[in-house]
């Protein structure tokens, strides 16, 4: 009995560790930061980068997006709790991605391959910015912004004495 329910429970286990993710970002990735890729040669790594977009660039055969990068959550969605960002990063794609759509502060994660550095004036800063060959583009949903109204519980609760 205690055989089968160990059994269940690991397997409930690897099912739920599947299905935290979207099917196109689960997979084995390097844990190397843009940051860390920017300081040192990390240039082949196969890595799982998110953040929000600062520009995106629809050139003739691929679209390159500026990112800031955060750390990802267990789903692979950037996770903003503090001002704590992994350094920047390039990522580009074949084909056309609608710069409309793909908008300044939206929320991707990209899958791919570092494949070299280029350096690139932000201000007056010179920054060394990884750029990823990426084989995945996924764009989060927006994040709506709840308000949670609480009301007081009904009389006789409020006191009525």
């Amino acid at each position: 009995m205690k055989l089968r329910l160990a059994v269940i429970a690991v397997g409930v286990a690897l099912l739920g560790g599947c299905a935290t993710q979207p099917k196109p970002l689960q997979g084995a990735f390097s844990p190397i930061t843009p940051a860390d890729a920017a300081a040192s040669d990390s240039t082949g790594a196969v890595v799982r980068w998110g953040g929000r977009i600062v520009d995106v660039e629809p050139q003739a055969n691929r679209t390159c997006f500026e990112m800031i990068s955060t750390r990802l959550g267990d789903s692979g969605r950037p996770y903003w709790a503090s001002d704590d960002v992994g350094g920047r990063f390039l990522a580009c794609r074949a084909g056309f991605y609608d710069p409309a759509l793909f908008e300044k502060n939206r929320e991707v994660t990209f899958t791919g391959r570092i494949a070299g550095y280029e350096s690139r004036r932000i201000g007056g800063y010179e920054y060394r910015f990884p750029q990823l060959d990426a084989d995945v583009v996924y764009l989060w949903p927006v994040r709506e912004r709840v308000d949670v109204i609480e009301r007081p519980a009904p009389w006789p609760w409020w006191g009525w004495w």
